[in-house]
């Protein structure tokens, strides 16, 4: 289905928001600056830096997919150097406790007192590795973290620094010793990522950067440079928050929504909170073009990362070799976007 151009209705920017063109054109260029700086690490793989960019903006977590070797744990470092926060991995394994995640209370035996051991989740950027190999209670713990940003010790809340991002990773094809993720927690995740083989040219280039004088296999991030600053982070997130999202489009998002729930074979559809991620992603998706506005194209563009994580389908369709990529696809086909 092909649109016309998209124009919004006349309404002036939040007032408390103080921004103008000039901020959204400062801000596109420093997003600009972060996708080219962290892309002279990550060889290829365009769309899922964009797309966890989008994430970090617009202050949600993101799922990576992807075969072991891909660059999962380069992109999250590499992203971490560009702006200069603080990273912390957990490999994730079946005997892997809580404690272990959130941190603990210890007793100092030459003070006499209990004192606060904080773990690995106080941090700007989580990698929480294999996820899905860790038992319930452990990703229930990952679970007030994702959505609270705080920890829970000795009946004290811990605020976690901003921003706080938890990306965490899977493996598609190695199930056996698995715990999946439950849909709850799924739900928590802004963006699913899928992260595919490089195209020809990108391999040849990733294999030519990493024999060229180098000893090992691994490709540091020690000499990017860092562009922002944490608070500038937070900056671009309450900017991106004053993107105006005119009623038509935010109906055509509720339509995307509400369709995933009714389409045949899908068992269960896109959630409340599906819509809100959706809308959250296409303000971040409209700043990066430099608009204060979001158009049916930037949510369009988000959909399918954003609600496939979302849709539970049935055997029926599994068996037909259908994915919820297929589903959500022809859902954008089904659903007519606003025209003006």
């Amino acid at each position: 289905m092909t649109d016309i151009p998209y124009t919004p209705d006349a309404a002036p920017a939040p007032s408390s928001s103080g921004s103008n063109p000039a901020q959204f054109a400062k801000a596109a260029q420093i997003l600009e600056r972060l996708r080219a700086e962290i892309g002279r690490a990550v060889v290829g793989q365009h769309d899922a830096i964009e797309l966890t960019l989008i994430a970090l903006v617009a202050g949600g977590h993101v799922l990576l997919e992807g075969v072991p070797g891909l660059g999962k744990t380069l992109l999250v470092r590499a992203l971490a150097k560009t702006f200069g926060g603080s990273f912390a991995r957990i490999q994730f394994t079946p005997d892997l406790m809580p404690t272990d995640v959130t941190g603990h209370a210890l007793y100092d035996l030459q003070s006499q007192q209990f004192r606060i051991r904080k773990g690995p989740v106080f941090t700007h950027l989580l990698l929480a590795d294999e996820i899905n190999r860790a038992p319930a209670k452990t990703q229930a713990a990952l679970l007030e973290v994702m959505q609270e940003n705080q920890v829970t010790l000795e009946g004290e809340a811990l605020p976690l620094p901003r921003p706080f991002m938890v990306l965490a990773t899977q493996n598609p094809i190695e199930q056996e010793g698995t715990y999946p993720l439950p849909e709850a927690q799924l739900d928590r995740f802004l963006l699913k990522v899928v992260i595919d083989y490089p195209t020809e040219s990108e391999e040849k280039a990733l294999l030519s950067l990493v024999t060229k004088g180098r000893v090992g296999d691994a490709l540091e991030v020690d000499a990017l440079q860092t562009v922002i600053s944490p608070e500038t982070v937070q900056t671009l997130q309450k900017l991106a928050a004053s993107v105006r999202i005119d009623d038509r489009v935010r109906d055509y998002a509720t339509a995307l929504v509400r369709h995933t729930r009714t389409w045949p074979g899908v068992a269960i559809g896109a959630g409340v909170r599906g819509g809100i991620a959706l809308l959250r992603a296409a303000r971040v998706a409209a700043l990066m073009e430099q608009r204060d506005f979001v158009t049916p194209d930037d949510v369009k563009r988000l959909a399918v990362a954003t609600l496939r994580h979302r849709l539970v389908l049935s055997a029926e369709l599994e068996m037909e070799g259908l994915s919820a990529d297929d589903v959500i696809r022809q859902v954008l086909d089904q659903v007519q976007a606003p025209r003006d």
